[in-house]
């Protein structure tokens, strides 16, 4: 093919391998020669360069030629974005030897010998009284917690399971139903007044991740903060959502 003035000083292009079977999506300069685009493809697709032969396919998979000439220029080659290089290995790799990551030794290493480094991570946090390291902080975090915690069931034993409420979450317009649950739950810390609402405005059917709390309809229960929980002579108000 006859080359053509370039537009651009990079090109992008996929790479593939006769080492593996994925392809990468690279961005390299055409003024790279063959001899310096083979090094910098050693960290792509794991071959010696002195091992690669390399062919250059069109957008449309078909063989441009062979990158053959180690001080050309990449540009020099009808090289575009969207052509792919194909790195042939000559080197007695076998397919997919580079991507069976079971085959590379870890490095491991004991809690014990790991607290004794003075330049790790949890040395520095230790040093430092950082996150789980600072007593206070935690001690305060914890407090807080409580605290928090204490309060949700001093609201949440004001809620009887029965009554009749209004919930009125921040950014959302009031809805009312009846209260179905009320105590702490598995997929979150801490007190949850479940609510069966009067219409289709909820989330589940009373079951959150596998475990039912209480029975209603899919999408009439949803569970909220006492906060946000007001009980009341609140009569049912119809939406008409049941009829769209």
């Amino acid at each position: 093919m006859e080359v053509t003035g370039l537009s651009a000083p990079t090109v992008t292009v996929f790479i593939s391998s006769s080492l593996n079977s994925f392809r990468s999506e690279k961005r390299y300069s055409r003024s790279l020669t063959i001899a310096e685009f083979k090094c910098k493809l050693e960290l792509v697709v794991g071959s010696p360069a002195s091992c690669m032969e390399l062919e250059l396919y069109g957008p449309d998979d078909k063989l441009y030629s062979k990158l053959d000439q180690e001080d050309a220029l990449l540009g020099s080659y009808p090289v575009d974005d969207g052509c792919r290089v194909h790195v042939i290995d000559h080197s007695g790799a076998r397919l997919g030897e580079y991507e069976d990551v079971s085959k590379v030794e870890k490095y491991q290493i004991s809690q014990e010998a790991y607290d004794q480094r003075q330049d790790s991570v949890r040395s520095f946090l230790k040093r430092s009284k950082l996150g789980r390291y600072n007593e206070e902080e935690r001690a305060q975090q914890e407090a807080e917690a409580t605290q928090r915690l204490n309060e949700e069931k001093t609201q949440a034993r004001a809620i009887p399971v029965g009554s009749r409420c209004e919930v009125r979450a921040p950014g959302q317009p009031p809805r009312r139903g009846t209260v179905m649950y009320v105590g702490l739950t598995d997929f979150k810390p801490g007190y949850w007044i479940g609510v069966r609402y009067d219409e289709p405005l909820g989330k589940n059917d009373g079951s959150v991740n596998g475990k039912r709390y209480f029975e209603c309809q899919a999408k009439y229960g949803a569970f909220v903060k006492p906060s946000v929980v007001t009980v009341g002579d609140f009569p049912e108000e119809d939406y008409g959502l049941d009829e769209m």
